[in-house]
């Protein structure tokens, strides 16, 4: 995917953030903190996770779907494939 690529530095700070709170949760659940502070753990990382799927879903969108330069059979590929994605990830 070119826009991962050119996102490279943006993306991988995101995942490197994730993995931060990840490790933070975990440290939380092994000390045993308070349901609330893990709760909101939770909810800061899938946040988290959701702008990084937004981001990489959009540049996926625009370079894919977003030019009239692809063939329609391939246009009709990629749509396949985001729609496929987007129901794995909402389940």
């Amino acid at each position: 995917m070119p826009h991962t690529v050119k996102g490279k530095r943006q993306l991988l700070v995101r995942v490197r953030r994730i993995k931060g709170q990840a490790e933070a949760l975990e440290k939380s659940l092994d000390q045993g903190s308070e349901c609330s502070a893990v709760l909101q753990q939770i909810a800061a990382i899938r946040g988290a996770v959701n702008g990084l799927m937004l981001e990489v879903l959009e540049g996926h969108l625009r370079d894919h779907l977003g030019t009239h330069v692809i063939p329609e059979e391939q246009r009709r590929e990629d749509l396949e494939q985001v729609v496929s994605v987007l129901r794995s990830y909402l389940k």
